[in-house]
């Protein structure tokens, strides 16, 4: 009996190191959310990742309806979130906005993604 959970537990430690390796950072959720339409301008744009990212190259980028980058170009991560990138955004005028983002897990996979909102008066 003692074999067979060894051959289980060597199985499942196995499957979880080779899931582990193929791990990448996902957007999980982000304010303004996907499609949202908010009322009045966001002081920023916050994207939460499906694991920690490295902060010098990951960005989000964040484009008015004329394709003008109208973030404040500062983007971080969250002190207490290593997940959580963010950038600031000066007052924006009610329109649709794209948001462009890249990621670089902590383990170097990349991966990117864009979305919309609109703001509306």
């Amino acid at each position: 009996m003692s074999a067979r959970r060894d051959v289980g537990l060597a199985l499942f430690l196995l499957l979880h190191t080779t899931l582990a390796a193929w791990a990448h950072a996902f957007l999980d959720h982000a304010e303004p959310a996907v499609g949202s339409r908010v009322h009045g301008s966001p002081v920023q744009v916050k994207i939460w990742f499906t694991e920690k990212v490295e902060p010098a190259l990951s960005k989000i980028q964040v484009f008015d309806a004329s394709n003008e980058e109208v973030d404040r170009r500062d983007v971080q991560t969250d002190k207490s979130n290593g997940a959580l990138l963010t950038v600031s955004l000066p007052a924006l005028k009610p329109g649709n906005y794209k948001v462009v983002w890249r990621a670089v897990s902590v383990d170097t996979h990349v991966t990117t993604g864009a979305y919309l909102f609109e703001i509306v008066p």
